[in-house]
């Protein structure tokens, strides 16, 4: 019995020290979800209204492939600065240490957005897009999905510009905005 409860505490302790406790972007999202400045929003993939439309079968996979939708906003402001410059520093190092790919990088008057990929090869893992601007902020949205492909993303980023949005799921970035005016 004795014997039992020993390798029972051996195995709590490897399976806790096992753990991997590197700082990762879900960990990120999870830490500033009700931190100041932020916003957090996990957004369900039927917020893409589909029912009025004929989907294809390629474009049934991509919308089944799409799991979590989650969206980190922080929020500039005359007094956050130096709190953006050490957010906006995080992620980047982030998106560079967790094994992300970067797809695409664009950067135009001092305002920039990445596309970042986790996965091997056509197995897409997440995406994450982050965009920045000191002035305004910036803003990560983080897609996981089962089995997603670049033809998947792509096939949903179309669905997104022809199909209905359920803007109640919405509700909390639209209020964002709207209070920036």
């Amino acid at each position: 019995m004795i014997r039992l409860l020993y390798i029972i505490a051996a195995s709590a302790i490897l399976l806790l020290t096992s753990c991997e406790s590197k700082p990762s972007v879900q960990k990120y999202f999870i830490e500033k979800s009700e931190a100041k400045d932020f916003i957090a929003l996990d957004v369900a993939p039927t917020f893409i209204k589909t029912d009025s439309l004929d989907l294809s079968d390629d474009q049934k996979k991509a919308l089944k492939s799409l799991e979590h939708i989650n969206v980190l906003v922080f929020k500039a402001n005359d007094s956050n600065g130096k709190t953006y410059e050490k957010e906006d520093a995080e992620v980047k190092k982030l998106l560079k240490d967790d094994t992300y790919d970067e797809l695409v990088k664009f950067n135009h008057d001092g305002m920039g957005a990445s596309i970042n990929t986790k996965g091997d090869g056509e197995h897409i893992e997440e995406f994450v897009v982050y965009m920045h601007e000191p002035s305004n902020g910036f803003g990560l949205i983080r897609v996981t999905g089962d089995d997603m492909t670049p033809t998947n993303v792509l096939t949903i980023a179309q669905l997104l510009q022809k199909a209905p949005i359920d803007s109640k799921q919405l509700k909390p970035l639209q209020e964002l905005f709207k209070n920036r005016k």
